[in-house]
């Protein structure tokens, strides 16, 4: 005889196959429909996705922005369709219209996930090991607010990043880097789901990839977990109450999965990354006990099931603004700091501190300049959080008397010979080490999770190992910060291999990001108010190793015109020409437009530090600059001429550089190459005769 306990357990694992299925079956029509995506991981991984996200996961699909949610970041982006139909499934405004409408033009559901397009999707992913590094981003981003905010009985920021992650987010290095780092800063609150299907887009994972990834965690400092069998909900279920016990280590649970379960592709490649077919389909559906027809079809219990995260998701915020509301009147001060950093409101009392530099004509890098702004506003903006890939002394990137976001209070050595004790989060320098690419997928964690301002340094030449999430951060539309220094060949003795030449093209030529390369102390000034207000997306700031004049502004027009991309920093009545300029060469273009002044050649002198913030001016603004009739025009950049023809037109010239550098010391190697007082005379003349001969 069957107990009535014995049937409702039967029930109930009836409904958790039925939502299973769902997750696995309007996934497979989502991609089918569109003859494009992923089907594999959505069949496989769709067990610990539902375990996770019906019992686990606090959120409020009504609310995607409730700040003290869960985050979960599905690092394998190419399983969108998975991700979409959990949105849909537990109420978030995502309708069975948009699933239908998976990766066509103008729909909520793109080819991968999007964050600011679809509702709840935290952060960008897709390429692979991205969505690795923005979890540790996320998850030091809830442990610096929960440091500073949280008191007794009052734990207002206490929440978990989770993820899933594949094979190939953990062959990517930003993977390894970023994990080696979160182990290192023991964030117990990441953690995430490996999805271990042994297959890649190609091949098996025995043709590349024969590591003990478990092994390798452990030696990061990371818990490990291993699950047999991706379809057994109870060690899911197990595993996960395990990680959340633990809180001096994140967590990687090891699923053994099968890529295309239950289809007639299971555990072969051709599952991964293809529509598996009308036939396949159709045997997929009856092997696992689904109706073949309607497609998109939408069992009630299991939506009603799933929908139950809509009155339990209100039920989780009501109950944090009920703390909330306590916290506030026992500390109002720290509740309105609290509730200014999540708006993301630094205040003006920041502008009012920022350093002025004198006239001199030793003058000051900006890099150095760049560090004494920063270190004058950290204290007036608290979310303001960086540092460096180990080069802060040379990047000028240390808030000085801010600590490091990990400082072991107890400096006995463990039985390992490592710093042990309780670890403190409330530090505002991140010590990266030499890990570019980390650092800038956690940034985009850092600013996607909210609260944070962060901002980062290293070399500029080192920008290459960033590129791909600093495109990511574009695509996001982030407030983040880049510091990249010694910007040119001008850095001297290092030689070709730092002295970058191509790089301040590059990221120009990434959409949305806006590029500042300051002309003196004071222009930095302003690059720094603009990279602040700057709020829907990053900056780059690039800025000299060595010193540069601090320009004489009784004589040249205010630093301040830097916030329009380019100004006229000298004019005169009826220039002969113009002489343009970014960053350090500005200088040697003021000392030319003297020796032309000599021989009554009348120059327009303009400052360009930013072309992006230069065409976002108005129309009238950008002629008054660069008059259509005033044709006569050179441009003077440490760098590749690549896209300075735009701004010189026909009848102009740049002088750039087209080679690598060369080592020597910086004055030798800038006149080697052509960039001094002398050559753009030179050059400017030369452009005035073949106009002469033209008339």
């Amino acid at each position: 005889m069957v107990t009535a306990v014995a049937q409702k357990e039967q029930v109930g694992r009836q409904q958790e196959q039925l939502c299973i299925n769902l997750l696995r079956f309007l996934s497979v029509d989502m991609v089918q429909k569109a003859d494009s995506g992923h089907p594999g991981l959505p069949l496989d991984a769709a067990p610990m996705a539902y375990v996770l996200w019906r019992e686990f996961m606090r959120f409020n699909p009504k609310h995607p922005h409730w700040f003290n949610r869960d985050r979960f970041v599905l690092s394998a982006g190419h399983g969108s369709a998975l991700l979409y139909s959990l949105l849909y499934a537990t109420g978030f405004d995502i309708t069975l219209e948009d699933i239908q409408q998976f990766r066509q033009l103008g729909s909520k559901t793109p080819g991968h996930p999007e964050r600011g397009h679809t509702p709840g999707v935290e952060v960008t992913t897709g390429p692979l090991g991205q969505g690795f590094g923005n979890g540790v981003g996320l998850a030091m981003a809830e442990a610096h607010l929960a440091a500073l905010f949280n008191r007794p009985e009052y734990p207002i920021v206490d929440h978990y990043t989770y993820g899933i992650v594949s094979d190939g987010d953990l062959m990517e290095g930003v993977a390894s880097e970023s994990a080696s780092l979160a182990g290192h800063f023991k964030l117990g609150k990441l953690i995430y789901l490996y999805d271990c299907n042994h297959i890649t887009l190609s091949a098996a994972t025995d043709l590349t990839f024969t590591e003990n990834v478990g092994q390798r965690f452990e030696a990061y400092g990371w818990q490990v977990l291993q699950i047999r069998d991706g379809n057994d909900t109870a060690a899911i279920r197990h595993a996960l109450d395990q990680a959340k016990a633990e809180t001096e280590r994140p967590s990687l649970i090891i699923v053994q999965t099968h890529i295309g379960y239950g289809s007639p592709k299971q555990d072969s490649y051709l599952a991964h990354g293809s529509p598996l077919g009308e036939e396949d389909v159709r045997q997929t559906k009856r092997h696992l006990g689904w109706p073949e027809e309607p497609t998109f079809y939408v069992p009630d219990d299991a939506l009603q099931a799933f929908r139950q995260s809509i009155e339990t998701g209100k039920n989780w915020e009501d109950e944090w603004n009920r703390l909330f509301e306590k916290y506030r009147a026992a500390y109002p001060e720290l509740a309105r700091e609290f509730e200014a950093t999540l708006r993301g409101d630094a205040g003006s009392a920041w502008q009012k501190v920022l350093p002025q530099f004198e006239p001199t004509e030793k003058g000051i890098s900006t890099r150095a300049a760049s560090g004494k702004i920063l270190n004058a506003i950290a204290s007036k903006i608290p979310s303001l959080i960086g540092g460096s890939a180990d080069l802060n002394p040379s990047t000028h990137t240390e808030l000085k008397g801010f600590g490091d976001f990990e400082s072991p209070l107890d400096q006995e050595p463990n039985h390992e010979g490592c710093a042990g004790g309780v670890w403190d989060y409330t530090g505002r320098n991140i010590a990266y080490g030499v890990r570019e690419h980390a650092m800038g997928a956690i940034m985009n964690g850092l600013a996607a999770h909210g609260g944070i301002l962060p901002f980062a340094g290293t070399f500029l030449t080192f920008s290459d190992y960033m590129r791909p999430p600093m495109r990511l951060a574009c695509l996001m539309g982030l407030h983040v910060v880049y510091v990249f220094t010694h910007d040119s060949i001008a850095l001297g003795e290092d030689g070709p291999t730092h002295q970058s030449v191509e790089h301040v093209a590059s990221l120009r030529a990434i959409p949305r990001m806006v590029v500042i390369r300051p002309a003196d102390g004071n222009e930095t000034v302003a690059a720094w108010q603009v990279a602040l207000d700057m709020k829907d997306r990053p900056t780059s700031l690039i800025l000299t190793r060595q010193n540069l004049p601090i320009l004489d502004r009784k004589r040249f027009a205010p630093a301040d015109g830097l916030r329009q991309g380019a100004y006229i920093m000298e004019d005169c009545e009826n220039p002969d020409l113009i002489l343009i300029a970014s960053g350090s060469e500005v200088g040697i273009i003021a000392e030319a437009a003297d020796k032309l002044k000599a021989e009554d050649i009348r120059t327009r002198l303009v400052s360009m530090p930013s072309w992006e913030l230069f065409e976002m001016q108005t129309e009238e603004y950008k002629r008054s600059v660069l008059p259509p009739n005033l044709k006569i025009r050179l441009a003077v950049e440490a760098g590749v001429p690549q896209g300075w023809e735009k701004y010189v037109g026909d009848q102009g010239d740049v002088l750039g550089i087209d080679q690598f550098g060369a080592s020597g010391p910086a004055c030798e190697v800038m006149k080697k190459f052509g960039f001094t007082a002398d050559n753009v005379v030179a050059r400017a003349k030369s452009l005035l005769q073949k106009q002469t001969k033209v008339e």
